[in-house]
């Protein structure tokens, strides 16, 4: 049944859900770094929060280059593009992306890292090898690998899918697989890709076999895929698309009526298996909500109805273009995504010219109870990347074990890994030193991958470029609100 606006509209008027009924929220997020939220009164202070006794205080800069942390936090390289090898010998591939931990046996840590390669072979020196039997298009760059971390220390990594392209941030599922995506829907001939592109696969990190013969789950749709999360007691996939020209969209994939999850069952299910749609949202009054940059304060709650995909595998048309702009709600770079409490945390990463307002970050919270999305994050427009403290561009997220939010930096200039409480105080946990330019316009890569070991006592995150997968470990605590 579908929550009308009507019905929305009532409802906010009894619950006090909606921008107006919401409670005490903050003031607009438009200074550098001003992370607006339920207790913030004022948007003007453009460092990370250091006098709220939140986070684990400034960061130490690091005499080898690589990562500056707290006092009392170490972090240990665990593969490195063009200098680690895979147990076939060939080099670890380069431009890591989003990632994954799983239990694995006798005590191991599994790690699941997409590897962003778009385009031809020959444009990386250092791309997925095409493992026999893991390829699905041997023209393709991209896929994954699966690292595992011993209980010794010692670190063993191989080839989980080959033969894909530019796999970002995908997502976990809660049966112990992973679900990479394609953010490239290249089709065959195009590109010199012999195969069609735009998919999610599924990697399962404890049986190889599993992984043979790589099938595109395309009841998902073919389009620019970015993450993907499973709604463990409802069913429903959420995915992200990051695209412009018009705008992306977001989506929620509905299974076929008796279908049961579990490892491989995916594969079983036709092409055009379940409903796909994109999201139609209203605010309290009732009001159609075009783009969500429109929200310009946490705590904006939008209700959300779903509109089902004319042609998912976007034979002639991409699938955002199938509908009118008073159809869907769109949202530029909608990126990473992690499922927690109940619910999906959603990033829009950056607003600009082509959105109706603009920010530098927004991280959303869709509860499917409610159907309802409510701003959780809004970051202003960073004036001055190049100087340390702000904090833009969220992209790959997880949820922490200590309370709130740990977010992965792709932005310009300086890049950290930033947490966030849940009532909105931002905190700095990692920044990135490598400089890959020159002392005079130095360059930093965007931190991607960020994700906590099973038992919470490592964070895992990755220095795309050239492609640096870190294991952080500390004296982690409970964060306040």
């Amino acid at each position: 049944m579908s929550l009308t606006r009507r019905d929305f509209a009532r409802t906010s008027a009894i619950t006090g859900a909606g921008v107006a009924l919401a409670g005490s929220v903050g003031a607009l997020a438009t200074a550098p770094n001003a992370l607006a939220s339920y207790d913030t009164d004022s948007a003007g202070d453009a460092s990370a929060d250091s006098g709220h006794g939140v986070g684990y205080g400034p960061l130490v800069p690091d005499p080898k280059g690589i990562l500056a942390l707290p006092a009392g936090f170490t972090y240990r390289i665990l593969t490195y593009s063009g200098k680690t090898k895979l147990e076939s010998g060939e080099f670890t591939p380069s431009n890591h992306d989003g990632t994954a931990t799983f239990d694995g046996p006798r005590g191991t840590t599994l790690l699941v890292n997409n590897h962003e390669l778009k385009g031809p072979r020959a444009n990386w020196e250092h791309p997925v090898p095409l493992t026999e039997g893991l390829v699905y298009d041997p023209a393709a760059a991209g896929g994954c690998t699966v690292v595992e971390v011993r209980p010794d220390g010692r670190v063993a990594e191989w080839v989980g899918i080959a033969g894909t392209s530019t796999n970002c941030a995908g997502g976990s599922s809660p049966w112990g697989t992973w679900l990479t995506c394609e953010e490239n829907s290249d089709k065959a001939g195009v590109n010199g890709m012999t195969k069609d592109h735009g998919y999610v696969f599924e990697v399962d990190p404890c049986d190889r076999r599993a992984n043979r013969s790589p099938k595109p789950l395309k009841f998902f749709g073919r389009y620019d895929h970015e993450a993907v999360v499973i709604d463990p007691k409802r069913g429903h996939a959420y995915l992200t698309e990051d695209a412009a020209g018009p705008n992306g969209l977001f989506f929620r994939w509905t299974p076929p009526r008796g279908f049961e999850y579990g490892p491989g069952k995916f594969r079983r299910l036709a092409d055009d298996a379940g409903v796909l749609q994109a999201p139609k949202c209203f605010d309290s009054g009732g009001k159609f909500v075009d783009d969500l940059s429109r929200a310009t304060k946490i705590g904006t709650v939008y209700g959300v109805d779903w509109v089902d995909v004319p042609d998912r595998d976007a034979r002639t048309t991409p699938v955002r273009k199938q509908f009118k702009d008073d159809q869907v709600t769109r949202a530029r770079k909608l990126e990473g995504m992690w499922w927690g409490d109940g619910g999906a945390y959603i990033v829009s990463s950056y607003a600009r010219e082509e959105s109706p307002v603009q920010h530098d970050g927004q991280v959303w919270f869709y509860d499917p109870k409610r159907r309802t999305l409510t701003l959780k994050v809004l970051l202003g427009v960073n004036p001055d990347p190049s100087k340390d403290g702000a904090f833009d561009g969220p992209d790959n997220i997880t949820v922490s074990p200590y309370g709130g939010l740990v977010i992965a930096e792709d932005g310009e200039g300086v890049q950290h890994l930033f947490g966030a409480t849940d009532s909105g105080r931002t905190y700095p946990i990692a920044r990135n030193e490598l400089n890959t330019g020159t002392e005079e316009e130095p360059e930093y890569s965007e931190f991607t991958g960020v994700t906590f070991s099973p038992d919470g006592r490592t964070l895992y995150a990755n220095i795309q470029t050239p492609g640096i997968m870190l294991a952080i470990t500390g004296p982690w605590k409970r964060q306040k609100r």
